[in-house]
């Protein structure tokens, strides 16, 4: 049996789904508990009114009588009294009616007709609560027969400053009247519809939602499943500039680096298989030749073969060397160089073999110029700058070799003179395998890896290497290293 397993969507739709179900049953719970307490607060403050309206009404009427005895079991009067409030109150408006506190002064007198029955004890209309009215004493004169509660809401009957009587109701706890409870049943009924409806409403909203906010991050799922099938030319449309958006443009810049690496792996062993095919080539039919007795085996044949020997040799090592500095294989055991002394040593060994190709060597060189580095990786890297000019400057030029401290920066420049290059070629220069000439000539153009390593070199050091026009008509290879105080103080 397949167990269900929610998505990033369903999970973010459950949370948020989650958080709207949570936060609205703790408003339904605030809100339930704030009508409860404030309602029952009304019906105090209501009872309170009336208390104290039947307490100056009482006043009065013992003030025309003169004792307790026109209220002695005349429950009926009581209840006229208070019927009278209660009209008066649907004539004025008020929760309690009018009364000495409202201004009105005139006499409450019982109103003409038949009194209603008390029912049992029972509360009157407009009433929450059960009352009594005692004497000075104590002695219940009107009320339930229920003992008189402790707790409960006590208003003075005074006549001329002197208390005559009190008048006691109930302390009110809870709804015991019907329409009270049927009221607040239908509040709560209304209530958990609203809750309902606020639920139905969250689930709308969330979804929609919950799909919107993970549509980025579907679009980067589908284009990781393309990348990691092999296909390094799905791009993803980043839709807007937040987080998600800049995720999706990481995503970009990583297919594009590696659909160029995929091209740039394709390409170099394409060159290295070409590279090969070559000097082997030539071993193989002259070794032929002189197998099947079209040359003879002489030390000019030996010679030859000898030679393309080491043109491989050559680009093997080329090869080697290019893998470990890619890698950071290289040994670079730095230490504070003086970089002047290296470029005179590196153009002491090359003087000769450029005036035999009738080639100069200018040196401008200051007195002194130390960078943290590895003496034998830079003579390398200086090695093979003098190289590829000797290999590709027409006889009678030259080569210009200049080093200018700016700043804390020390800029070395290799300008040769002709021929040039493009400005297309100017930009491919370090790249492996490439050579300017459309024929690929290994006369002149060797492995086309010693630039690319130069360029590792440069880098490992924490400098620059750029390929601008010479101004004497051939390429100048401007190389940047910082000086040692830059590095001291970066340390």
């Amino acid at each position: 049996m397949k167990i269900w397993r929610p998505g990033i969507t369903a999970k973010l739709f459950l949370a948020i789904f989650a958080t709207c179900i949570v936060l609205l049953i703790s408003m339904h719970w605030a809100v339930r508990v704030s009508f409860e307490r404030g309602f029952i607060d009304y019906i105090k403050h209501g009872n309170e009114q009336r208390l104290q309206l039947l307490s100056d009404a009482l006043s009065e009427q013992y003030a025309q009588h003169g004792d307790w005895g026109f209220l002695r079991n005349n429950d009926r009067f009581i209840f006229q009294i208070l019927r009278s409030f209660e009209r008066d109150n649907e004539r004025e408006g008020g929760p309690g009616g009018p009364g000495p506190e409202h201004g009105d002064n005139h006499q409450h007198e019982p109103p003409p007709g038949p009194p209603p029955e008390p029912g049992n004890g029972m509360p009157p209309h407009g009433w929450r609560t059960q009352f009594w009215v005692t004497d000075a004493s104590g002695e219940v004169l009107v009320g339930p027969r229920s003992p008189l509660p402790a707790d409960g809401t006590r208003r003075a009957i005074t006549v001329n400053g002197q208390t005559v009587g009190w008048v006691i109701a109930s302390p009110v706890e809870r709804l015991t009247r019907n329409t009270d409870i049927n009221f607040d049943r239908q509040q709560r009924r209304t209530s958990w519809l609203i809750v309902a409806l606020s639920t139905l409403l969250a689930a709308l909203a969330t979804f929609p939602l919950a799909r919107g906010l993970l549509a980025p991050v579907k679009r980067l799922v589908e284009g990781t499943h393309k990348l990691a099938a092999g296909d390094f030319s799905t791009r993803v449309n980043p839709g807007s500039q937040d987080e998600l958006g800049k995720l999706a443009q990481d995503f970009n810049q990583l297919a594009s680096t590696l659909e160029k690496n995929q091209q740039m792996r394709r390409d170099f062993m394409a060159d290295i298989s070409h590279e090969l095919r070559t000097p082997l080539a030539v071993l193989r039919g002259e070794l032929e030749a002189i197998q099947d007795g079209v040359r003879q085996f002489t030390p000019e044949s030996v010679a030859s073969l000898q030679a393309e020997v080491a043109t491989l040799t050559k680009l093997v090592d080329d090869l080697h060397q290019l893998s470990m500095s890619d890698e950071g294989a290289l040994a670079y055991q730095k230490r504070p160089v003086d970089v002047v002394s290296l470029l005179e040593v590196a153009a002491g060994a090359f003087r000769e073999r450029y005036a035999s190709r009738n080639l100069t060597i200018d040196i401008t060189l200051p007195e002194r110029a130390v960078v943290f580095g590895d003496p034998d990786r830079l003579m390398q890297l200086f090695n093979n700058l003098l190289e590829n000019s000797l290999r590709y400057t027409d006889s009678g030029g030259g080569m210009h070799l200049c080093a200018t401290p700016e700043g804390n920066t020390l800029i070395i420049d290799f300008a040769d003179s002709a021929p040039g290059v493009s400005d297309q070629q100017l930009g491919r220069l370090f790249e492996r395998f490439y050579r300017t000439e459309g024929s690929r000539n290994r006369a002149s153009g060797g492995s086309g890896l010693g630039l690319a390593i130069c360029l590792n070199i440069v880098e490992a050091h924490g400098g620059k290497v750029r390929a601008t026009h010479s101004p004497f008509g051939g390429v100048s290879i401007k190389v940047e290293l910082p000086l040692e105080r830059d590095i001291a103080r970066n340390v």
